[in-house]
């Protein structure tokens, strides 16, 4: 007989069965619902309800305003993850913490807070909204909303890459006649790209199904509504088909977004093998 190796887990068929049995239960049994109730739908009542004006003006602020936001985090994200891995100062520990803020505030809440801070009485907005920059009630507010809440996904997935990068690389390439910044375009940003990219599809995957906080900053308004929104205006309004075909575009891109980030995950493996 053949002596395995100690597990304090249960056997690998219990473990399967109840993995099974949970995803069942919150993801595909869900999902599956919602496509076999889309596919009563005709392909011709589909597209109709899928290129509504109101739906299409949704989906492009939706997908315009995930992708600024998702690019807005790639550049200034970029940057917090360098500084907070590689400088030592007062308040960093409290810096990085603040970090994973948008993780634990309610979205609701963070809609709320921007909505006070960037209204034209509010406390950045007094100073703002004189100089023609709304950032409440506007599509720069959905900007703004998107890029707080997708801002911990680029930060945390560039931060390990960095710590694993040898500073005698950067050393080396000193010494060959590098300035920094030819450092940073030939040795440092290859070596981040697939990191990159990676926290810019997950921001935008974020951001594509962000609703609590983009309801208040955005105030409801019809310019400025997002796909989410309208879903909820829709089934508010006893329009399922309307709702359903919204909500089966956004499970769509998702699926390809998740394809894409898996994709660059793998990538990232080989990187740094």
């Amino acid at each position: 007989m053949l002596n395995r190796k100690h597990n304090p887990l249960p056997g690998f068929g219990l473990t399967l069965g109840f993995t099974l049995f949970y995803l069942s239960v919150i993801v595909l049994i869900p999902l599956g619902a919602l496509i076999l109730r889309a596919s009563e739908i005709s392909p011709s009542d589909f597209w109709a309800l899928a290129t509504k004006e109101r739906s299409l003006a949704a989906l492009r602020l939706t997908f315009g305003a995930s992708f600024i936001a998702a690019a807005l985090n790639a550049v200034f994200g970029t940057l917090l993850a360098w500084v907070l891995t590689r400088y030592e100062f007062f308040g960093r520990r409290l810096l990085d913490a603040l970090v994973d803020f948008p993780f634990a505030l309610p979205t609701a809440v963070a809609g709320m807070t921007l909505a006070t801070l960037f209204a034209p009485e509010g406390w950045l907005g007094q100073f703002l909204v004189p100089l023609g920059i709304h950032g409440a009630y506007s599509k720069l507010g959905v900007v703004i909303a998107l890029t707080f809440t997708g801002l911990p996904f680029m930060v945390r997935t560039l931060q390990p890459v960095i710590e694993n990068i040898e500073r005698e690389v950067e050393e080396a390439a000193a010494t060959l006649g590098a300035g920094r910044g030819m450092t940073f375009r030939r040795v440092i940003a290859p070596m981040l790209l697939p990191s990159i990219l990676t926290g810019f599809a997950l921001s935008f995957g974020r951001a594509i199904g962000e609703y609590g906080s983009v309801v208040f900053i955005s105030g409801g308004l019809t310019s400025t509504e997002i796909a989410p929104y309208l879903i909820v205006m829709r089934l508010e309004e006893y329009d399922y088909p309307g709702a359903m075909a919204l909500a089966v575009i956004l499970l769509v891109v998702s699926f390809v977004l998740l394809a894409i980030i898996n994709s660059l995950e793998r990538w990232v493996s080989r990187f740094e093998r």
